[in-house]
């Protein structure tokens, strides 16, 4: 199963990539419609994860600017930043906000420097749905001085999807992505 998933997973990642750089840049008023309504609510505001001088991209808070980016996040932003909440004491090693693709590096817990994981987030759309975000935790094994691949407990990635969606429900009732 996990040989199968990573040329499924590189070729997903080559499809999103693929489409985000044939894209034009185009212009207009922010969407009026309800499922994007947080979206330009944050573009009119200068908040979330796009915002800044020049539309800089920031993921991790609100920006030093107020100039709208003219790019809207292809995912639901509720689960999109409650995804990089959740896993935030993990390094980062790829986040695609247009393609919902949140892959972190090795992290290996202070407790057990022996072992280390990894996790890859794919978020499915643009609604908040309990079915929206899917999680695959990797791990390995510090054996002779070569990492090798373990087993990784039944239930892991449930519990991170869990998580981020209690997290996302709880921006979303709060009412802002701040």
């Amino acid at each position: 199963m996990k040989k199968a998933f990573i040329p499924l997973l590189a070729t997903l990642m080559i499809i999103v990539f693929a489409t985000v750089s044939c894209g034009g840049k185009t212009s207009g008023p922010p969407p009026t419609n309800p499922r994007t309504d947080d979206i330009a609510r944050d573009r009119q505001a200068g908040e979330g994860i796009f915002s800044g001088e020049g539309g800089s991209l920031n993921i991790f808070g609100k920006g030093s600017g107020s100039s709208e980016s003219g790019s809207g996040i292809g995912v639901n932003s509720y689960l999109w930043r409650a995804s990089l909440d959740t896993i935030s004491f993990m390094p980062l090693a790829s986040a695609d906000p247009f393609g919902g693709v949140i892959i972190t590096d090795w992290y290996s817990p202070p407790d057990s420097p022996e072992e280390r994981f990894k996790t890859n987030i794919l978020i499915l759309g643009k609604e908040l749905r309990s079915d929206g975000v899917r999680a695959s935790v990797f791990r390995q094994m510090l054996e002779d001085g070569v990492w090798r691949d373990a087993a990784v407990s039944e239930g892991t990635a449930t519990k991170i999807e869990n998580a981020i969606l209690e997290r996302a429900r709880q921006l979303r009732t709060r009412g802002n992505l701040n």
